[in-house]
């Protein structure tokens, strides 16, 4: 019988404490298992069909959106444009599309009905309670998932509080190649939230710059010791020298626990130093990956995207106002890069460069 999961999960916010109903989703259904699906129940129409005419759809209401209409599936639900934002005068201009426009889609009281009526439900158990990190993120950059030696990690996440001084309680930055270091430099300990200056271990390899950071605690005197891990791995900068020669060393990025590295640069066109960072991303419907260069604001300037679809060199323009104006790699392992990118990284990945001449 199919089954929608719940647990309780306790709601901090109230007092005396109180629980919410957290529904609990099995797993997530992407366009390719509503084609079967649908194909199952309408064998007369095959997949590759089904999925073009899903896909179609898509295109469709996005041009009757931007013809400024409201489209409406009957017994299933709408999609509307709304603005968000204000304006200090009736005469103002329109803020920014990015900044003010959005797309919303309202599901209709049948189809809800249906989904109640039908719906079965089954309860989980409460979760231990354990730390759970939520994010990672190095104050000084302001980047998640960064892993600074000159900067401050900050952690945010539940059930942070432990005592450093207790046995086995402790925040560990390992690293999925080797090395593993115990934190001691805290500027704040909470429960919400934990604030240090990283002691980063060593690697066999510079390109062995990924990381995983983990917090254990018990939560009374004698009870268990529990661990939870950022499910995001931290990967630390990589330092490129030596652009001001002639034939410049190589340097692996983008890799993890690999003793050799799935990507190198091999030159580049560099007037001064710059840090920067390197992007990959995994285009599934194109079946391609795209390495871009990107400056190191969250919104900023982005170089070129070049498609690079098995192993050999390339070259990637830089972006406005940078000292790199391009960057020449290699792709060594273009199997083994794409398949960490789509596994551990949900499809982007992302390595920050101090290039120096």
């Amino acid at each position: 019988m199919q089954t929608i999961q719940w647990r309780p999960e306790v709601n901090a916010m109230t007092t005396p404490p109180s629980w919410r109903i957290l529904a609990v989703p099995r797993r997530s259904a992407g366009i390719e298992d509503i084609a079967d699906d649908i194909a199952l129940r309408h064998p007369n129409f095959s997949k590759a069909d089904i999925l073009t005419i899903l896909r179609a759809e898509d295109k469709a209401v996005q041009a009757r959106l931007l013809n400024g209409e409201q489209v409406t599936k009957e017994g299933s639900w709408s999609w509307f444009v709304s603005f968000s934002g204000r304006l200090d005068h009736p005469n103002d201009p329109l803020p920014s599309i990015d900044q003010c426009l959005n797309v919303n889609v309202r599901i209709s009281p049948p189809f809800t009905r249906a989904i109640r009526q039908s719906a079965r439900t089954e309860r989980l158990p409460v979760r231990e309670k354990k730390p759970v990190i939520s994010t990672a993120r190095d104050a000084l950059l302001g980047l998640n998932n960064v892993l600074n030696p000159d900067g401050l990690l900050q952690l945010k996440g539940r059930n942070f509080s432990f005592d450093p001084q207790q046995p086995g309680s402790q925040c560990l930055i390992k690293g999925t190649e080797s090395g593993s270091a115990v934190q001691s430099r805290f500027g704040m300990i909470e429960n919400s939230s934990i604030m240090l200056i990283p002691d980063i271990p060593a690697q066999s390899q510079p390109w062995n710059n990924e990381y995983t950071v983990s917090v254990s605690a018990r939560y009374s005197e004698h009870g268990t010791l529990r661990t939870g891990t950022c499910r995001q791995m931290l990967r630390s900068p990589l330092t490129l020298s030596g652009f001001g020669q002639p034939d410049p060393p190589e340097h692996g990025i983008l890799t993890g626990k690999a003793a050799s590295p799935y990507v190198s640069v091999i030159g580049g066109t560099v007037t001064a130093d710059e840090m920067l960072r390197i992007q990959v991303i995994l285009d599934h419907r194109k079946k391609v990956l795209l390495f871009s260069l990107l400056d190191m604001e969250k919104k900023g300037r982005t170089g070129t995207a070049v498609p690079v679809r098995e192993n050999g060199g390339c070259t990637l323009p830089g972006f406005a106002d940078s000292a790199v104006s391009s960057l020449s790699i290699r792709v060594n392992d273009y199997a083994a890069l794409k398949e960490m990118t789509r596994n551990d990284y949900g499809g982007r990945l992302l390595d920050i460069l101090d290039i120096r001449l």
